[in-house]
């Protein structure tokens, strides 16, 4: 994970961290993509360790964000650098569906523009993340309308701009939970434009209300709660002190107590691959399914590495399940990933 509505362009029906990695895979074989890795008994009821790792979409500049629309039966996800966000309907290959995503000023602007994370809220409707515009928005027209209508839900913290906002999640009771990592600013810590002096894990309760809850985490990333929305975690992609975090919540969905729940650094030193904790959602049996070192980290709700979704030559940037949790999404650079599990 890895980061004003004008001149809205809506393409097809319903369209972090920005790295790119040299020597990339271009066949189709889904064995030259990756494989899997179990570390612990209990992955096994989870994956199998012959599962082919499927290519769905290719020749992106950085896909991020993906979600899965269960009622359309299509995915969703972003790509930061081009503006865009595609949709796969599971028989055909990505189309553009929403252009522009994530920045849609007609100055010029460097950095990492687009949309990045992407999530439905209890309604249904398409919460963005939107890099560029530097805010939280959501999508308030029919997910096929050919007329989309923003709103914004969040445009900046006690007058100043958010950072860029990365990744996002909704629980049942419509209170949104996001990042602002420094990723989308042109010159990243040192920009010019950067208003706020921390990179912050805000709540935009369900009247609006928006609440800092975690300043202290340096480049916060994907965020997930846990299945009983007691939970709250957060991943930090800082190059250092990579890792999960778990909060735990009261009532109200505010942070009583938590800390770190994983340390990534000894995971980073040893992977091929060597990038942070970025985007993650949390299985049928409150696992996390974390893009981090080497692909896609599967870790215990108790913090202990049991698998990994190992992708060769390119890092991985978020997942995303289906309706059942039987299928994994996987944004993976140039690419989007799709892998079984276990029913």
């Amino acid at each position: 994970m890895n980061n004003i509505l004008f001149a809205i362009v809506f393409c097809g029906i319903i369209a972090g961290m920005g790295c790119n990695t040299q020597n990339k895979e271009t066949t189709d074989n889904s064995s030259a993509v990756g494989k899997i890795e179990i570390y612990d008994n209990s992955a096994a009821d989870l994956i199998d360790t012959n599962a082919s790792i499927e290519i769905i979409g290719r020749n992106y500049t950085w896909s991020e964000g993906p979600v899965w629309i269960a009622d359309k039966k299509m995915l969703l996800f972003s790509d930061v650098r081009q503006n865009k966000i595609y949709r796969w309907n599971t028989t055909d290959t990505p189309v553009v569906y929403l252009t522009p995503s994530g920045y849609t000023d007609t100055a010029y602007r460097n950095g990492e523009n687009g949309s990045n994370g992407l999530a439905l809220d209890k309604e249904g409707r398409l919460l963005l993340c939107q890099s560029g515009n530097r805010q939280v928005a959501r999508l308030d027209a029919p997910l096929d309308s050919p007329k989309p209508k923003f709103t914004i839900l969040a445009p900046n913290y006690m007058g100043k701009k958010f950072n860029s906002p990365n990744d996002l999640v909704a629980d049942s009771k419509n209170n949104i939970y996001f990042t602002d990592p420094i990723y989308g600013l042109p010159k990243g810590a040192e920009d010019p434009t950067r208003e706020l002096k921390f990179e912050g894990v805000y709540k935009i309760s369900a009247d609006g209300k928006l609440t800092l809850l975690i300043d202290s985490i340096s480049r916060p990333n994907g965020i997930a709660l846990a299945l009983d929305e007691k939970i709250l975690y957060v991943g930090s992609s800082d190059d250092k002190h990579t890792g999960w975090y778990a909060y735990n919540l009261d009532m109200n969905g505010n942070i009583q107590s938590g800390g770190i729940l994983l340390d990534g650094a000894p995971l980073k030193e040893k992977a091929k691959m060597k990038q942070g904790a970025d985007g993650f959602k949390i299985d049928k049996h409150g696992n996390i399914f974390g893009a981090g070192p080497d692909g896609i980290n599967i870790i215990s709700p108790a913090g202990k590495l049991l698998g990994l979704i190992k992708v060769y030559n390119r890092p991985v940037s978020n997942c995303a399940f289906n309706e059942t949790k039987d299928v994994l999404y996987i944004t993976a650079d140039d690419m989007v990933l799709k892998v079984n599990l276990h029913p």
